[in-house]
């Protein structure tokens, strides 16, 4: 029996909203009809949670973690299923779908096992009386998930949140509503997670407000562009609300001068033009010693040339569709631009309705749009330069801090260089897109709050720290 029965998608009450179709961005073509949710439904969902979440958080870790685990099972037991979902809906190609996948069932294992984690520590005090802290879940966590990885950057904090005794209002991109929302409410249904903890609200920006001014809504967890991550970060402000924010990012991958080419070369064809550049550790800046300039360019380029681009649900590609006209054109302007300030359009720079070419441009330079600016598209801009500090002092450059790739022959010396860069991540002799369940992920500068995913850092994020004291007899005061 299909694990996406459309009858049994909605918890609870229908949405008022009104409905909505899933377009298949590579056709076209309406997949299937969703209801969409109205600011209303958010204040009705966040009811329905706070009435089902006390109950939730005091079930025992066992309880917590045996639905997290079976939620893991069932992602990777209808693995074939959610990938079309995948495939068609986001337009990934299925090894995009087959990733994303597998972390979402390794961070439903690894939420599993936060359920078992101490829960504080005992400390010292100069009181005659017994004092601790303690982690409570927060209550009610609002999750807000794009498009680009809609299961991953929805899965990350909605099973960390659960598993940790909170109830959540997840809102995904409307444009991935199915394998970024409803897929995971009927996977943990399917696990057993009671009603009323789960609550799948796909909507526009209004919906998206309501989640964050909800006051029932105690942390949120944004995953988005840094514009609207602003709006957010500052709405959340306002109503004195802890908000976890993974925003944009213009990541830059080094090759030093001791670097091989073609593996240098291999390694930016992946970190640029993975699921069509859609992706907030893209690599947006690709700086290059001026030994090898010459020669990466030319290889990287052709290797552009030779990447398929088409439907991945008919045919196997590199690279599908992007997710809409608005993103197409986006990426398309930004291009223009460059090359009207002469950057050179070495390769790419066109498209077939949403099947954009990759690209790659070289002589670019600090106010190039394509390298000024977070594409989100597979566009590769290309810069040289001579010395290690000119390579720390453009990679450092701009606003954003997510990723960094640095690729060498002596990898104690790129950790070296790693350091005198900030970003939240970084990779020695690996380009910048990567994920794991159980490393913490987070930006800096516009590109985020910090860390604030996988391991630890979930416990800082879904909970509140409490200290509580207990004396044997009733403290004696001098008023």
């Amino acid at each position: 029996m299909p694990l996406l029965d459309p009858t049994l998608w909605q918890d609870g009450p229908t949405l008022t909203g009104g409905p909505a179709p899933v377009v298949e961005p590579a056709t076209g073509r309406v997949l299937a009809t969703i209801d969409l949710a109205a600011p209303a439904d958010v204040a009705e969902a966040a009811v329905r949670a706070r009435a089902a979440q006390p109950g939730w958080a005091r079930s025992t870790h066992l309880e917590r973690a045996a639905v997290l685990r079976r939620a893991g099972d069932l992602f990777a037991g209808h693995a074939e299923e959610l990938s079309t979902w995948l495939v068609r809906e986001s337009g990934s190609i299925p090894g995009k779908a087959a990733f994303e996948l597998h972390v979402a069932a390794q961070e439903c294992y690894e939420a599993a096992a936060l359920a078992s984690r101490p829960t504080g520590q005992v400390l010292r005090s100069e009181a005659p009386r017994l004092s601790y802290t303690t982690r409570v879940p927060a209550g009610t966590v609002g999750v807000i998930a794009p498009f680009n990885a809609p299961l991953i950057l929805a899965i990350r904090s909605v099973a960390p949140a659960l598993a940790l005794g909170n109830a959540v209002l997840l809102k995904p991109d409307r444009r991935t509503a199915v394998c970024g929302g409803l897929a995971l409410a009927a996977v943990f249904a399917a696990a057993g997670l009671p009603d009323g903890l789960l609550h799948v609200l796909p909507g526009g920006a209004d919906t998206g407000t309501a989640v964050v001014t909800e006051p029932g809504v105690r942390v949120l967890s944004f995953t988005g562009s840094t514009a609207t991550g602003r709006t957010v970060g500052e709405l959340a402000g306002r109503h004195l609300k802890r908000a976890h924010l993974e925003l944009g990012g213009n990541s830059a991958l080094l090759v030093l001068a001791d670097a091989d080419v073609e593996a240098a070369v291999a390694q930016a064809t992946w970190g640029s033009f993975f699921h069509q550049g859609q992706i907030c550790m893209t690599a947006g800046r690709h700086l290059v010693h001026v030994s090898l300039y010459d020669e990466y360019v030319e290889r990287l380029a052709a290797r552009a040339e030779s990447l398929a681009v088409g439907d991945p649900y008919r045919e196997q590609f590199h690279l599908g569709p992007v997710i809409d006209q608005a993103q197409r054109d986006r990426i398309h302007a930004l291009v223009e631009a460059s090359t009207a300030q002469g950057a050179k359009l070495v390769a790419g720079g066109t498209h077939q309705d949403l099947f954009y070419r990759p690209t790659v441009l070289a002589g670019v330079a600090d106010d190039t749009p394509a390298y000024a600016e977070e594409v989100f598209g597979p566009v590769a801009p290309v810069r040289s330069f001579v010395t290690e500090d000119e390579a720390v002092a453009l990679a450092s450059g701009g606003p954003y801090g997510l990723s960094l790739g640095i690729v060498t022959a002596d990898t104690a010396r790129g950790l070296e260089l790693a350091e005198r860069i900030p970003t939240g991540i970084a990779h020695i002799n690996d380009q910048t897109v990567n994920d794991e369940a159980v490393a913490p992920f987070g930006g800096i500068g516009v590109s985020g709050t910090g860390a604030r995913f996988g391991g630890e850092a979930n416990l800082d994020a879904f909970t509140e720290l409490r200290w509580t004291t207990a004396r044997r007899t009733a403290a004696g005061h001098p008023f």
